[in-house]
This record gives C-alpha cells, sequence and structure tokens, in this order.
C-alpha cells in the first residue's frame, strides 16, 4: 500500500493532514516524504519533512507534545495523508501555542444557496 502512495505529484512530498483522533479538531498541516513516513509508521509518532530546513523532524521532540499516531489513511488519489492522533504532553500543537494551528478566522460573505436563488 505505501509503495502506491503518490509522491511524484509534489516532487516526492504528500501533504499530511493531522486530526484529533477524539474531537476530529484538524490541528495542523505538516508534509511528508518516504523517509518520514516510514519512521511514523515504525515508532507511532508523526515525523514530517521540513520543507524549509530540508530535513526530517518529529513533532514535539523539544516541547514534548508529541503525536502518537492512532489510524493513518489516504485519500481516494494517494497523494494526501490524514493521520488520526493522539497529543501527548500539555496538547498544544501550534508553534504560536494553541492546541490547533488553525484559529485565525478569514471573512467569508454570506450568501444564499444556488438552489434557493432558482427556485423563486
Amino acid at each position: 500500500m505505501i509503495n502506491e502512495l503518490d509522491f511524484d505529484k509534489m516532487s516526492g512530498l504528500l501533504p499530511a493532514i493531522v486530526q484529533d483522533s477524539q474531537n476530529g479538531d484538524v490541528l495542523m498541516v505538516g508534509f511528508m516524504n518516504r523517509e518520514a513516513l516510514d519512521l511514523t509508521l515504525q515508532n507511532g509518532y508523526v515525523t514530517f519533512f521540513s520543507r524549509t530546513r530540508n530535513t526530517l523532524w518529529t513533532k514535539g521532540e523539544s516541547s514534548g507534545n508529541r503525536l502518537r499516531v492512532i489510524s493513518a489513511c489516504t485519500d481516494c488519489d494517494r497523494d494526501t495523508l490524514l493521520l488520526r492522533v493522539e497529543v501527548e504532553g500539555a496538547g498544544v500543537v501550534c508553534h504560536r501555542g494553541t492546541r490547533s494551528c488553525f484559529t485565525e478566522l478569514l471573512p467569508v460573505p454570506t450568501t444564499e444557496p444556488v438552489a434557493s436563488r432558482e427556485s423563486r
């Protein structure tokens, strides 16, 4: 199965969505090359490939807020991973000190669904 993942689409990387296994919250997104995925599956803790530092890093190795993998799956195109995790340590995932990296709201206009407008 791992050999069937499409690492070629993004020059050797796969996006990896990290989700809390308890409540479904999306905690962060990182990237994995084959080596990062292999290490993650071998040791049970999320390891990413840093595109800026060009190196592997295991989430929480310095903070103690490690991500223990509960399950891992791929999407239908086999080019993205979904990792369901349990957060160890203080439960902080983002480098800004929050549980999730997804905390900044963007303005989205409120509109009626297309079907509602057409039925008038």
